[in-house]
C-alpha cells in the first residue's frame, strides 16, 4: 500500500511516495495540488488547505528530522517564501531561526526578476559584488535604478543574488559550513555566491518530506492541532500558525 508525504510550498510542492519500502519523489505546482487525489499521511507547508492529510507537522521539525544524519552543522532551508535553519552539535539541537517576513531572504523575488527580464538563472554573470538589502522591495528599487543607468540586467540580478547569499550567511550566524535544502539548491548562481562566504553542501529539495517519513516510520509524530508542543530548547519559535513551537533534541 502506498503512503504519501507532502511539503506544500508557496509555488512548488514536494511529494514523497513510499511503496514496499521504496521511495519515489515528485514535484508539482502547488496550484495543481487540488487535482492530486490522495490522502497524505503527514504534511507540512503553507498551503495545506488544498489537500487531504491525516496529520500536519511544523516545517522546522520536518527539516530537523529530514537532516538528522547531520550530527554537527547548520541546515538551512531556503525556498520561495521563507528561510529557516537548525543547528546540531553532537546530534543534539543547539539553535534555530525562521524568517517568514522578508522577501530578500527567499526565492520569490528572484523568480519574479528572472521572469520579468526574461533571463535564465544559468546565464547570470557571477560577481562578488552585492546589494546590501534587508528587504526585497528595496532590492528591486536598487536593481531597477542600476539597470536604468546602464548596468546589464544580468549583473544587477547577480548582485542581488549575492546579497541574498550574504543575508543567508548572516541569518545563520556565519557558520563555517551550510547544509543547504530547498529550491535554491538548483540555482547554481546562488550556491556559487554562498561559497564566497562559507562552505556549502547541497541536500536537495526533499529534506522536509524525508523528515515527515522519518517521523512517521519511527512513530515520532508530535502533532500540531490545538495544543503546544513541549519546549525542550532554549528559545521559542513563533510559527506562522500562531502556535509557540520548538523542536525536541534528536538522538
Amino acid at each position: 500500500m502506498e503512503k504519501y508525504f507532502l511539503d506544500a510550498g508557496t509555488t512548488w510542492s514536494k511529494i514523497l511516495t513510499v511503496k514496499d519500502g521504496k521511495k519515489a519523489y515528485s514535484i508539482i505546482r502547488t496550484k495543481d495540488l487540488s487535482n492530486y487525489d490522495v490522502e497524505f499521511e503527514i504534511s507540512t507547508g503553507h498551503t495545506l488547505s488544498k489537500v487531504k492529510t491525516k496529520k500536519t507537522e511544523n516545517e522546522v521539525i520536518a527539516l530537523s528530522f529530514g537532516a538528522k544524519e547531520i550530527k554537527n552543522g547548520v541546515i538551512l532551508d531556503l525556498g520561495s517564501r521563507d528561510a529557516k535553519w537548525v543547528k546540531f552539535e553532537n546530534g543534539k539541537f543547539k539553535d534555530m531561526d525562521w524568517n517568514t517576513n522578508c522577501a530578500s531572504s527567499t526565492g520569490a523575488t528572484v523568480e519574479m526578476l528572472l521572469k520579468f527580464y526574461e533571463i535564465n538563472s544559468d546565464d547570470l554573470i557571477p560577481t562578488n559584488e552585492k546589494y546590501n538589502v534587508t528587504c526585497g522591495i528595496f532590492g528591486l528599487e536598487k536593481i531597477m535604478d542600476d539597470i536604468s543607468n546602464g548596468i546589464d540586467s544580468k549583473i544587477a540580478i547577480s548582485k542581488f543574488i549575492t546579497g541574498i547569499a550574504n543575508n543567508a550567511y548572516n541569518f545563520t550566524k556565519k557558520p563555517d559550513k551550510i547544509y543547504l535544502s530547498g529550491g535554491f539548491c538548483e540555482n547554481s548562481r546562488f550556491t556559487d555566491a554562498l561559497k564566497f562566504y562559507t562552505k556549502v553542501e547541497l541536500l536537495g529539495r526533499f529534506v522536509l518530506v524525508d523528515g515527515l517519513y522519518n517521523i512517521y516510520s519511527e512513530n515520532l509524530f508530535k502533532g500540531r492541532f490545538d495544543k503546544k508542543i513541549k519546549v525542550t530548547g532554549p528559545d521559542y519559535l513563533h510559527d506562522p500558525s500562531g502556535e509557540e513551537l520548538i523542536i525536541e533534541e534528536i538522538d
